[in-house]
């Protein structure tokens, strides 16, 4: 009689081993397929918008605040392609 499983051999284990290694590896798979992307959940933010945050927060002043506006509004007027 031929012995099955892990007696003798070694072979049961070896594949013990890789079916568990399947199937962790397809749930693993599956996980990942299924789950949010972290990237599609942040919006993207307008540079302006992150702007006039940080002065309603009182992290900048008026004047700074103004002059940023202004090199933001120069940068997007030379940006090529708009």
């Amino acid at each position: 009689m031929m012995p099955y499983g892990w007696h003798e051999g070694g072979w049961g284990i070896f594949w013990m081993i890789l079916s568990w290694g399947v199937i962790v590896a397809v749930f693993w798979m599956m996980l990942r397929a299924f789950a949010p992307d972290r990237d599609q959940d942040e919006p993207l933010h307008d540079p302006k918008e992150v702007l006039a945050e940080r002065f309603a927060k009182g992290e900048i002043n008026a004047e700074e605040y103004r002059e940023r506006l202004h090199v933001l509004d120069e940068t997007q007027t030379k940006a090529p392609g708009r």
